[in-house]
């Protein structure tokens, strides 16, 4: 018989947030997997545990993660946890579960707590739909291409974010989608600094200019304001293309000229004006 793996939520900065059903799990697994032994060590001395810790990390996750799928199939029970929150949320727990899922071995949840849901429920945004995004990468190049997919998302956006990164985040942000876009900063959640402040773009990048981070970030963006409606009818806009052309101007250009006027997107008004003359 296989065992189980238990994904523990733990303590985002406030020890007290453990749940009483987490501590009895971490309590009764044969051995817990950890992202930082040391981290865990301290969660495990606060409730007078003892139990056996491995390390299961970024860089370590292909061979630890072969090793504890082989102690679960012998049929031991684990718990995995990672520094503060879900473990596989933005984590390399993901990849562990996917091993189990393939090895036919049971994993259960342990739900706790969560800096993303914590901070979007904090930022006064809209909370119906939202977008996890995690960390930006280090690489400008890399983040610039991540934020510009996301130029017309409608949905709140989230990320995590280290404050040796943050002030070039926000001036990221900031060129991409605009100084007016609402942001709820919040830093490190449920611990004795927690601060949470919400202002535009244009105004954290200000801020953070002048006031060195740190802790723990997670940014909670607002996401596109719906495209406005266009004034003008599609037949009305194909009609100023065709004046257009009969001026000189290719199809293209004219197709980029008509949408200016008229807010209709230059793709749509290409693909009609093409259609139309099939």
């Amino acid at each position: 018989m296989t065992g189980k793996l238990h994904l523990v939520g733990t303590p985002i900065g406030n020890l007290g947030d453990l749940s009483p059903r987490a501590a009895k799990v971490l309590e009764s697994v044969d051995f817990i997997a950890a992202e930082d032994t040391r981290v865990s060590l301290k969660i495990l001395n606060h409730l007078c545990i003892k139990k056996p810790l491995v390390s299961y990390f970024e860089h370590n996750r292909a061979e630890s993660g072969e090793k504890i799928i082989q102690r679960l199939l012998s049929g031991e029970s684990c718990a995995l946890v990672t520094d503060a929150g879900m473990p596989a949320i933005s984590d390399p727990g993901e990849d562990l579960v996917r091993l189990c899922a393939e090895n036919g071995i049971e994993v259960v949840v342990v739900p706790g707590p969560s800096a993303c849901v914590s901070a979007l429920a904090l930022s006064g945004l809209p909370t119906q739909r939202f977008t996890f995004e995690g960390f930006l990468s280090t690489s400008k190049r890399s983040r610039f291409e991540h934020l510009e997919s996301l130029k017309d998302e409608r949905r709140t956006m989230i990320f995590h974010e280290a404050p040796h990164k943050l002030i070039a985040s926000l001036h990221d942000m900031c060129d991409t989608f605009g100084p007016e876009r609402r942001i709820s900063v919040c830093r490190e959640l449920t611990k004795i600094h927690e601060e949470v402040l919400r202002m535009t773009l244009g105004q954290a990048v200000e801020y953070y200019d002048s006031h060195p981070p740190k802790g723990e970030f997670v940014l909670v963006i607002e996401g596109a304001a719906p495209p406005e409606k266009s004034a003008f009818t599609l037949e009305q806009a194909l009609e100023i293309i065709n004046e257009l052309r009969n001026g000189g101007l290719s199809l293209k250009e004219a197709c980029k000229t008509c949408s200016v006027q008229t807010g209709i997107a230059k793709n749509i008004l290409y693909d009609a004006a093409v259609k139309g003359a099939k």
